[in-house]
């Protein structure tokens, strides 16, 4: 795991700016504190910043070919490596390593841009090819490592694998995206391509990027996508035993390193099931880190403890208190951009704990994707049952009255909820599940925001996101439809920049078994009854491990990793929360309405409302556009227009 970053004259051959390229890498020490270097000629720099995990002794970076024409800089892990090298010396090649990063200057040589086809990991490189006057930009297929990446207007183009590398440069320009803003309010985060500014973009998850010297810079090429075809027919106990079977193969590539190896434990089944293949591989006792909280509501460490106790792991379990609050005004400096999840903060507790004791940690992030598993899953089939009863247009105004008399009640358990049940009916299917996923929901953000800001959306909504990837899901099936749309959202914007920025702050690499893209694609291929039956959630992936784990961890409710918000914000937090929602930090950008944010502050404070999910997230806002007016020197931020 590493931090790749550097600097393209797409018109030319110009100097690279040495101080610039150094300052891009040195934003990235925390991804790679093992080692640094530079390529620098004429029209190209790159630059990486080493966390070495394999070949140790030899794998260094920038790597080169046998001439020195074809050099690359690496983030990530290319897992069947092994698979590739002999394939490719039949072809000639010259392996002068044993390194994962060499087989992609030979691949790019044997196979050119197909090359990523070929690759079963979790990567993302930047590849410059001296014959072919050619930088080659690639991305995993699940997004697990971010790519971001800006063309200035002089032609120069500059890349990163995180966003503090290219704020580095002081022609980047800093005009915040309306749009940008929008999505971010609705989902959290600031959904791909897009990034915060309109200066610059994220390659997307699954994509690849061309760029030759004299021309325009051209749209990324999609190389990859999920299809859920739902096709397979095979009865319960085969697809047990090939998920078995397809899992333990999974996690016996992502345990290949030379240096300490563990696994996240959270007493969840996707964990859980992945610390049991792990164990069955292993020879030795397997590491494993939990983190505890305080708050007996937020607490699963006894049944991290059973699997710990099953397995006879090396368990390390570290305490959070339910006043962990100090990282708030850290994680604008962690993320970048914007980010609301506020699970942000137990995940780096439990990062810092396992770089303890490890350098690569197994996690089972992107379970509840493929195989079914979050509570909004059965919820919106549901919905969808009491939808297929009646068409769009009678449903419309019936329950759009409904959901606007009905009283809002937050305390209620979901089921009892009737004005969001109501509003879900009034919708769509893809409205209706970006209705249940917003942070702050549509009614809300057109209240917040100003009226000048609302015309500068220009009927803009974050809606558009989730309609532009439903129209390429080639399914209308309830849950596979959702699932794709998690796949290419939620996955990628929230869970996968969570984990990384988290992980890579203690210079810890993170490998998700469960994301292995030929898993996910045969995951796709089962029918939605074997993932969820709108009762039971996971039922493949819990029948698989009915041998492997106890009953209990298995079949109880799903707990989150959340943290008290709420309590926080009326508590400890008061005055933060004050200070910076109604604060001269967001009154400058114009984008609010000023009693709006009053009201919210007030009814939370006063127990009347539960406005933490959007305070949270105004107060995450804030700290932003306070890091980014730093970073760029105390330039001021703009707002494009």
């Amino acid at each position: 795991m590493c931090g790749i970053t550097g600097l393209f004259d797409t018109r030319g051959r110009r100097d690279i700016d040495r101080a610039l390229l150094q300052r891009m890498n040195d934003s990235q020490a925390h991804r790679g504190p093992d080692g640094e270097g530079v390529h620098v000629e004429p029209g190209v720099g790159l630059g990486h910043r080493r966390l070495a995990i394999i070949d140790v002794a030899t794998g260094q970076q920038p790597l080169y070919n046998e001439d020195g024409s074809v050099v690359v800089v690496f983030n990530g892990e290319i897992y069947n490596y092994q698979e590739l090298i002999p394939e490719l010396q039949a072809l000639g090649h010259v392996f002068h390593t044993r390194s994962d990063t060499e087989v992609i200057v030979h691949a790019w040589e044997a196979w050119g841009e197909k090359c990523v086809d070929r690759f079963r990991g979790m990567f993302a490189f930047a590849l410059y090819d001296r014959n072919r006057e050619t930088l080659f930009l690639a991305r995993d297929r699940l997004g697990v490592k971010p790519l971001f990446y800006a063309v200035l207007p002089d032609g120069l183009l500059l890349f990163g694998s995180e966003f503090k590398s290219l704020l580095q440069c002081p022609a980047l320009g800093r005009e915040v995206d309306p749009c940008a803003v929008e999505e971010y309010f609705a989902l959290g985060y600031v959904a791909e391509p897009r990034t915060i500014f309109t200066s610059s973009k994220k390659l997307p998850p699954g994509h690849r990027l061309t760029i030759r010297r004299g021309e325009p810079v051209p749209e990324p090429v999609e190389y990859w996508d999920v299809r859920f075809t739902l096709s397979e027919r095979i009865s319960i106990t085969e697809a047990c035993e090939e998920l078995d079977r397809r899992l333990q193969e999974s996690v016996r590539l992502r345990m290949i390193s030379e240096v300490p190896l563990g696994a996240f434990l959270s007493g969840g089944v996707d964990s859980s099931a992945v610390v049991a293949a792990m164990a069955r591989i292993s020879s030795e006792p397997v590491n494993t880190c939990s983190i505890s909280f305080d708050d007996p509501a937020f607490d699963e460490t006894r049944f991290a403890q059973q699997v710990a106790d099953r397995y006879g792991t090396r368990h390390f379990v570290d305490r959070v208190a339910s006043d962990d609050f100090d990282l708030v005004d850290q994680l604008a400096s962690i993320y970048d951009e914007p980010y609301a999840d506020s699970s942000a903060i137990p995940t780096y507790r439990v990062c810092q704990l396992a770089r303890k004791h490890v350098t690569v940690a197994l996690s089972g992030d992107g379970g509840d994707e493929s195989l079914g598993g979050y509570r909004r899953y059965r919820f919106h089939l549901l919905e969808e049952r009491m939808r297929s009863l009646l068409p769009l247009g009678v449903r419309q105004p019936i329950f759009g009255l409904l959901g606007k008399v009905y009283p809002k009640a937050d305390w209620a358990p979901r089921v009892f909820r009737a004005k969001t049940t109501f509003e879900s009916l009034a919708r769509s299917s893809v409205e209706a599940y970006l209705h249940s996923v917003s942070i702050i929901r549509e009614s809300m953000r057109q209240e917040m925001f100003s009226a000048g800001f609302r015309g500068r959306l220009n009927g803009y909504r974050a809606g558009e996101v989730f309609h532009r990837h439903a129209a390429r899901a080639g399914t209308d099936d309830g849950l596979a439809l959702i699932q794709y749309l998690d796949l290419k959202t939620y996955l990628v914007g929230d869970i996968n920049t969570k984990v990384d920025r988290a992980s890579m702050a203690h210079s810890l690499e993170v490998r998700e078994p469960l994301m292995d893209h030929p898993l996910v694609e045969w995951l796709a291929s089962l029918p939605s009854n074997l993932k969820t039956d709108g009762v039971e959630s996971k039922i493949l992936l819990k029948k698989a491990m009915e041998p492997h784990l106890p009953h209990e961890i298995m079949y109880r409710p799903k707990m989150g990793f959340a943290v008290p918000l709420g309590q926080w914000f009326r508590g400890p937090l008061r005055n933060r929360v004050r200070e910076g929602v109604l604060g001269s930090t967001l009154a400058e950008t114009s984008m609010f309405d000023r009693k709006v944010l009053q009201h919210l502050v007030d009814a939370h404070q006063s127990g009347a409302r539960d406005y933490s999910a959007p305070l949270w997230t105004l107060l995450m806002f804030e700290s932003f556009l306070r890091n980014s007016a730093s970073t760029a020197g105390s330039r001021p931020l703009r707002e494009a227009g």
